[in-house]
């Protein structure tokens, strides 16, 4: 059994080997990826991607990254191709196929059945010169000298070239296609990242209570409103707008400070000038806000009245962290 350093050095071989495969691939690429870049953009058909295997699996992550960066994409398995999923390739698609070896026998199969449909085939292979290679229309070199496995066998190194090749023209559709923030929160309106995208300060905080006091109110009102509203916090106005803010942590500072506050008001202990947010601002920018000046709550505004609080409490059930 080998032992911790070994493992150690092993896992940094792999690594080590897997980055200077993929930092070949920018030798390797060539007119015919701007081709085929063109071509996929061009395109008035989706993008079928297939594979056997491994690159079965990845291709499946390519499709994945490409539907959710404004290129329609649909994966097919090459066996079940040439045996009626062929089907799913309709007139204006274009193919990209997957291989290492561009020569297995469900490819053999696959690529003439699909030019004879006079469809376009891009190739992604780690050999130019096999049967993929010569019947594709162009050709992603996905060359590596060696598989990360000891037994230069198990899809490793080949299947990362892959990976890294797909997610090259995706970042190039993407550009291409001006695919903004914007749309990137259309295609994830679900789960954590879709809510950094579209989530408003505004979305929050009008869930939430709107603790207030006058600047004149005694620190007992501070407290009850403190208590009452559950946030930790109430903002101090003065005809709507916001001119203080009292936490519970300035209560507590006030109690070591003094012993008899009969005679104190809001004003008194409040903070001035505290950190605000724009209704309308983006919820993680409140999460910035907030880590920046090491703080759990922000008031709100909204055309320069007081809006509201949102805390960071909020920001955690919503995921945004």
């Amino acid at each position: 059994m080998k032992d911790k350093k070994s493992i150690i050095e092993i896992a940094k071989q792999t690594i080590q080997l897997e980055s200077e495969a993929i930092f070949n691939l920018s030798k390797l690429i060539t007119d015919d990826f701007t081709k085929a870049v063109e071509l996929i953009y061009s395109s008035k058909g989706r993008v079928i991607i297939t594979g056997i295997g491994k690159s079965a699996i990845i291709a499946n992550k390519i499709v994945a990254t490409l539907n959710s960066t404004g290129t329609p994409a649909i994966f097919m398995h090459a066996a079940d191709a040439i045996h009626g999923d062929l089907g799913l390739i309709l007139k204006d698609d274009v193919v990209i196929c997957l291989s290492k070896s561009g020569n297995t026998p469900e490819i053999k199969v696959l690529v003439p059945l699909i030019k004879s449909a006079k469809n376009k085939i891009i190739a992604i292979t780690g050999n130019k010169d096999s049967f993929l290679g010569q019947h594709a229309d162009y050709i992603l070199n996905a060359f590596v000298k060696k598989e990360a496995c000891p037994n230069n066998l198990a899809p490793t190194t080949s299947t990362t070239a892959q990976l890294v090749l797909g997610d090259a023209l995706a970042v190039c559709l993407l550009e291409l296609r001006g695919f903004s923030s914007n749309d990137f929160a259309k295609y994830h309106p679900g789960g954590a990242l879709g809510k950094k995208l579209y989530l408003r300060v505004q979305d929050i905080s009008s869930i939430n209570e709107k603790p207030r006091v006058f600047a004149d109110a005694s620190i007992k009102n501070v407290i009850v409103e403190i208590t009452a509203k559950m946030l930790g916090v109430t903002a101090v106005v003065e005809n709507d707008k916001i001119i203080g803010i009292i936490t519970d942590g300035d209560l507590r500072r006030m109690l070591t400070k003094v012993d008899d506050f009969s005679n104190l008001t809001a004003k008194d202990i409040m903070g001035a000038n505290p950190k605000c947010i724009d209704a309308n601002a983006m919820a993680v920018d409140a999460l910035e806000l907030m880590e920046v000046n090491d703080i759990s709550q922000l008031l709100v505004e909204e055309d320069g009245k007081y809006a509201g609080v949102v805390h960071l409490h909020d920001l955690i059930k919503e995921g945004i962290i």
